[in-house]
């Protein structure tokens, strides 16, 4: 799938040039190496873009054509294991990381772009990408060796750590396609409420789910109303940011019941200071911000009390690798209508995101919550 009939143009021994072959040096990365992390480069303005704008230059050059690598994962978790992404960037990064700082950048009205954007970009390209059950947040793969099995087994985690019952009412914020509410609700007995900014998620859901008892509302999580046994939110906090981190927590403290527990599913990163990837933010998750531990404990302090904390972010390593394969399997269905610039944007963000798990530069948390603190303390279930 990758673009061999490229023209190689001979790279000058450019100051920047040798600049970056320094740096890649420290990630034991050469150019024009014959390993499979090795970078080969076919045009000479890589170099002064990767060095001017970090990962947006490396990644728009790599869309581009510009340059290759036949694994792309483990390029980029040589890169991230030996933090070489503080080495570029410049004036650049810290201009955006000064607008992530400053700027409500997940306003209520900004807070649907990545729907449209992302979500929205048709629900036939990620079933042929995604597990039967359409979950597109990392699997849990302790005693499952397929993507199908790693989802249910997360979903039902997920289930047992809530401890759901037969006739409760469960929040599902950013319920996505429906996939956890409809788990939840054959198998435990609940009746669920989603809530999505997603139109092609929600009208997807609404015909599959029509025969469970799960609503599905087109709004955003600052306007749920109503008191519920439990609230799940999964995968859906990436796209609150920084400055709403406190109303999310609002809300859940709000529709919680006095005896309810919530369950948060999140990625995470391991600096609090640092700004959100710009080339995720300008081609994959318009206004995405991961958050750091501390930001989400300063958001909950004083509205919610945290009874559990698992981190199994290496899992999303092995998920994101398995959507890779069946976005490759899939990609002759969509050639047409997609063309070869959104493949290879579609490689790097799957693949690198990969390799930033494998280098644990990224987490995934899921964090349990009660309002006032479970009397005899909390459990998690083996």
């Amino acid at each position: 799938m990758r673009a061999n009939n490229l023209v190689r143009i001979p790279v000058n021994n450019s100051r920047a040039l040798q600049k970056m072959a320094h740096l890649l040096e420290r990630a034991d990365i050469r150019l024009n190496g014959k390993r499979p992390w090795d970078m080969r480069i076919h045009s000479d303005a890589v170099p002064r873009k990767v060095l001017a704008l970090g990962n947006l230059g490396l990644g728009e050059s790599y869309m581009q054509g510009e340059w290759d690598v036949d694994r792309l994962d483990e390029f980029m978790y040589r890169i991230l294991r030996a933090r070489l992404d503080r080495h570029a960037g410049g004036l650049v990064m810290l201009l955006h990381n000064l607008r992530a700082r400053l700027l409500n950048l997940q306003t209520l009205r900004r807070a649907w772009h990545v729907g449209e954007a992302h979500y929205d970009l048709g629900n036939e390209f990620y079933q042929a990408m995604l597990d039967p059950r359409m979950t597109y947040t990392c699997g849990y793969w302790q005693h499952a060796d397929n993507l199908a099995d790693a989802q249910l087994a997360k979903l039902d985690m997920v289930c047992r750590k809530l401890d759901l019952q037969p006739g409760m009412k469960l929040l599902d914020i950013g319920c996505g396609w429906g996939s956890f509410m409809a788990y939840a609700a054959e198998h435990y007995g609940v009746e669920c409420e989603g809530v999505t900014i997603s139109r092609e998620q929600a009208a997807w859901a609404k015909q599959r789910y029509s025969h469970l008892p799960l609503r599905f509302k087109l709004q955003d999580y600052r306007d749920c109303e109503g008191q519920f046994d439990r609230i799940v939110s999964i995968g859906m906090f990436e796209h609150v940011g920084r400055k709403n981190y406190p109303a999310f927590m609002q809300v859940a403290q709000r529709c919680l019941k006095d005896d309810g527990l919530m369950l948060l599913h999140t990625i995470g990163k391991n600096e609090a200071h640092t700004p959100p990837d710009p080339w995720i933010d300008k081609y994959i998750f318009p206004n995405g911000d991961l958050p750091a531990m501390s930001q989400i404990s300063d958001a909950a302090e004083e509205r919610l009390v945290l009874e559990d904390l698992h981190n199994f972010g290496a899992d999303y390593d092995t998920t994101l690798m398995a959507w890779y394969k069946n976005f490759v399997a899939a990609w002759p269905r969509f050639r047409s209508q997609l063309d070869q610039k959104f493949f290879r944007m579609w490689e790097y963000y799957l693949l690198t995101c990969a390799g930033a798990f494998r280098a644990r530069n990224i987490q995934v948390w899921q964090l349990v919550y009660s309002r006032h603190g479970m009397l005899g303390g909390y459990r998690r279930p083996l």
